[in-house]
């Protein structure tokens, strides 16, 4: 009961984030600044989370409808043999991911973008890098 119900608020809070982003781009004629782009934000984030707790409830009620779907659901997501599926598939992304954006950064700096844009890019890849370092570190001393 708890889960449908945050689901219901969640969907409430999307279609208020998506109708007032609408009503800002409609109702400011020039926005300057950070009023230019908080409206678009505020649609994607209420496309986002609408989106997110609609699928909930529609999940909910077809899970309350059939529960021998559900019950091979449940069994499904904890299934060992599907997680360790989904991890090898987040491990081979994560490995295309840190050459990709290595790349990226590179021929930004080539292009010559802003240098605190370039400066906030490289810090996160950083951060990325710097955090699986830490949990390879974690698991090896665990393993």
């Amino acid at each position: 009961m708890k889960k449908i119900f945050s689901a219901y608020i969640l969907t409430i809070v999307g279609v208020g984030l998506l109708t007032g982003g609408l009503y800002f781009i409609i109702a400011i004629e020039n926005p300057q600044g950070l009023l230019g782009a908080l409206p678009y934000i505020c649609v994607g984030l209420g496309c986002a989370v609408f989106g997110h707790g609609l699928g909930e409830i529609i999940l909910q009620n077809a899970m309350k409808r059939a529960p021998d779907a559900a019950k091979q659901l449940e069994i499904d997501m904890k299934d060992e043999r599907n997680l360790a599926i989904a991890n090898q598939a987040k491990a081979k992304a994560y490995d295309m991911m840190v050459f990709v954006f290595g790349a990226l950064m590179f021929s930004f700096a080539l292009m010559g973008i802003d240098l605190l844009v370039l400066l906030l890019f490289v810090f996160t890849y950083l951060l990325v890098i710097v955090y699986s370092t830490y949990y390879r570190f974690k698991f090896n001393k665990e393993m």
